[in-house]
């Protein structure tokens, strides 16, 4: 399973064309496309139209969307940033530690296009899609 990060999917959804929303529109039609559920709402959260909204709500809706947010996972994505930290790598935003934790406990790969899951890859084990 590809979690795809809310980086993509803006990006998608807006009609840029990078590589990973290149790579993205190729496996849509294939299944092994997922998001959580913290995901969803960052991407749903951006979205000002009612009628935009809801189609993008229930399109999204039809793919696999993990609930990722258990206490247990909370408290092993706070360890995992004070980890980084050590090493001297601050992640700004707090979502990414739960994205990128869930995707290290469940084995899943990530498509993002954001900087602060580097340290995760490079020092916890998160598996990328390199493009």
């Amino acid at each position: 399973m590809v979690i795809v990060d809310s980086s993509v999917w803006i990006d998608a959804l807006n009609g840029k064309n990078t590589l990973q929303t290149r790579w993205l529109r190729d496996a849509l039609v294939q299944d092994g496309i997922g998001l959580t559920s913290v995901i969803l709402s960052e991407v749903l959260r951006g979205i000002r139209f009612d009628q935009q909204f809801r189609r993008t709500r229930d399109w999204l809706l039809t793919l696999p969307v993990f609930e990722s947010m258990p206490i247990s996972l909370a408290v092993k994505a706070a360890e995992n940033f004070r980890e980084l930290q050590r090493r001297g790598i601050t992640v700004r935003k707090t979502v990414d530690c739960f994205i990128a934790t869930f995707c290290i406990q469940e084995g899943y790969e990530l498509l993002h296009q954001d900087s602060d899951f580097s340290g995760f890859e490079k020092f916890l084990g998160l598996q990328v899609i390199h493009l």
